[in-house]
């Protein structure tokens, strides 16, 4: 039996870690590969047998999963971002949601034939979306202007909404006597708003007293998160049932919007935790899964979910964005983006089971009906998402923005023949006359310190896909290099060798640029001497070692471009392979005799 259990949870592990690496690699929905995962392995191969392996734990461990990850979407939200969005955001999570509901519910009820009070509760369950769907489709879309941060937002927020939603439908739809349920499921609603929304800000008010005191060491700054939202959540649910969720929601929100301690350390500590509780809470509820529930459904429970698809949303949107400023194009893409996730499955199983003895045939139709939803949404706005941004001018265009740290003589330079070349660049500095030389030249600059928090706001991150530190600091670019590591990642960071002999942490600095003898004061120094940036278009029977080899004294290249204008930064740990017809970015010293090869 212990061999069993091992066996059962390395497998979720494993499973959950290879469907995030492999979702990174095919650039696909990794939601879809949960569902694939928990299907192998529960009903198909049954290596996982969740009822078996955790018994009455299931459902607890469900819901304080579920709280860990709206904690952790909450640590994300900005609430100066509501300026502008605020309106629609409140609209889609309250009128938006009671159009889905009422209109999935009538569905239900003549599509599927479900009962007046299993329809009502099913569309309830199926008002959510979730940040664990909606996070993942916008890592992959990109979507620039307000419909990314409005998406988000109805993510995170309509998941408690929603399970609160579900279950005061629950108390309602199946109590003796209707009037008397209904005023007090009304009454449950608005004490479960007040509760959750009040321990959520205690818990965060709280949270902020222990480390803006130092009452604890650096080292215990993640456990007593932890613990705190953990007692949010269970003392929230004491007081009002199924408030939690509100309240881990509001706890993560409120952390993240206070200006009095730090909390990157837990936003980074949350995101890894949040990650692996995602990935092993799908596969496990999907592991749950008969293969005879499957068996039921048929050209009903297909028209019903093209009836959410094309129907419900386009219907909650148009009425959530009236008179809210949206363009057509975001209002278009929002009415096609709502993939239910992990809340909708996780309530709709705790439902189930609830209402088994005596709604035991349709209550068993609850959780493969919102399977096939999930299943259904996520591969559809997984496909149409990116082609339909990218239709509408909503999607980055060129993913491969440069954002540069540095505005002096020779980065304007770089620049000038990067935004030449049609890639988005935009340039940070101080210094008010270097940035005026750069807006001179037609490219993207702001005066701002880069490590400004309210930079975000004032230039669009989705769209720079690379970081290049090259200001004569080397403290201040290890510095910047720390910051965007952990907003486009590490392998995307670059700064300039380091001036000092002394070794640096690998840690403190990014991916050193062209070569290990080009520093601030080597490249100061040839572009004053007259050194140019040129483009080189390889000859047929010359590759990139040859000409590097036979011209190395005279140049240093900088970045190269293959076939599809795609473009690559060359580096001391990336010296490219290229071939005949290549084009390659090159610094030509003064004297270099390399004219015959520039473009």
């Amino acid at each position: 039996m212990n061999e069993y259990i091992i066996l059962s949870l390395v497998s979720i592990l494993v499973a959950g870690i290879a469907a995030q690496w492999l979702a990174w690699r095919l650039h696909i929905s990794s939601v879809l590969l949960f569902l694939f995962f928990g299907i192998l392995l529960g009903p198909m191969t049954g290596v996982i047998q969740p009822d078996i392996l955790l018994g009455d734990l299931l459902l607890p461990l469900v819901s304080l999963s579920v709280a860990l990850i709206l904690f952790e979407g909450g640590l994300d939200l900005n609430i100066r971002e509501l300026k502008t969005i605020g309106r629609t955001v409140n609209f889609l999570i309250s009128a938006g949601a009671l159009v889905t509901w009422l209109v999935t519910s009538a569905a239900a009820y003549y599509i599927l034939g479900l009962a007046g009070n299993i329809s009502l509760l099913l569309g309830a369950v199926l008002v959510v979306t979730g940040p664990t769907v909606i996070i993942p489709l916008l890592r992959q879309v990109r979507p620039v202007g307000r419909v990314g941060s409005i998406l988000r937002w109805e993510g995170i927020l309509i998941d408690p909404i929603g399970a609160l939603l579900a279950l005061l439908v629950f108390q309602a739809a199946f109590a003796v006597d209707l009037d008397t349920s209904m005023v007090q499921a009304a009454l449950n609603f608005f004490q479960s708003l007040l509760t959750g929304t009040s321990i959520g800000l205690l818990g965060a008010y709280l949270l902020v007293i222990i480390l803006h005191n130092h009452l604890v060491p650096d080292h215990l700054q993640n456990p007593i998160t932890l613990m705190v939202l953990m007692v949010v959540f269970s003392f929230s649910n004491v007081l009002q049932t199924e408030s939690g969720l509100l309240a881990a929601t509001i706890m993560g929100i409120s952390l993240a919007n206070q200006r009095k301690v730090d909390v990157k350390k837990i936003k980074e500590f949350k995101e890894t935790l949040g990650l692996l509780v995602l990935s092993g809470l799908f596969i496990v509820l999907t592991a749950r899964l008969q293969v005879n529930d499957f068996y039921g459904l048929g050209w009903n429970e297909i028209f019903f979910l093209l009836i959410l698809i094309f129907i419900t949303r386009p219907l909650a949107v148009f009425f959530s964005t009236l008179g809210a400023g949206l363009i057509w194009q975001e209002r278009l893409f929002l009415s096609f983006i709502a993939p239910r996730g992990v809340v909708a499955v996780a309530v709709s199983s705790l439902f189930a089971l609830r209402l088994s003895e005596d709604y035991l045939i349709q209550a068993n139709s609850l959780v493969p009906i919102t399977f096939m939803v999930v299943i259904g949404t996520v591969l559809f706005y997984s496909i149409l998402a990116l082609p339909l941004a990218r239709y509408l001018d909503l999607a980055q265009p060129n993913p491969q923005g440069i954002l540069i740290l540095g505005a002096h003589k020779w980065a304007r330079m770089i620049a000038v023949v990067l935004n030449d070349e049609g890639y988005q660049v935009t340039m940070v500095d101080t210094n008010p006359a270097d940035v005026k030389y750069a807006q001179a030249c037609g490219i993207n600059a702001y005066q701002s310190n880069i490590l400004s928090s309210d930079l975000e706001e004032r230039i669009d991150i989705n769209s720079m896909g690379r970081f290049l530190a090259l200001t004569s600091n080397d403290e201040i670019n290890s510095l910047a290099i720390l910051s965007f590591s952990d907003l486009i990642g590490k392998a995307n960071v670059f700064q300039l060798p380091l001036r000092t002999q002394e070794e640096v942490p690998l840690y403190l600095r990014g991916r050193l640029l062209f070569n290990q003898h080009a520093n601030f004061d080597y490249l100061e120094n040839i572009f004053d001497e007259g050194a140019i940036i040129r483009k080189i278009v390889l000859s047929q029977d010359t590759d990139f070692e040859y000409f590097n080899e036979k011209h190395g004294n005279e140049i240093i290249p900088m970045f190269a471009q293959d076939e599809n204008l795609k473009l690559s930064i060359i580096t001391e740990d990336n010296q490219p392979s290229l071939k005949a017809g290549a084009r390659v970015f090159i610094v030509s010293l003064k004297d270099s005799t390399i004219d015959q090869l520039t473009i």
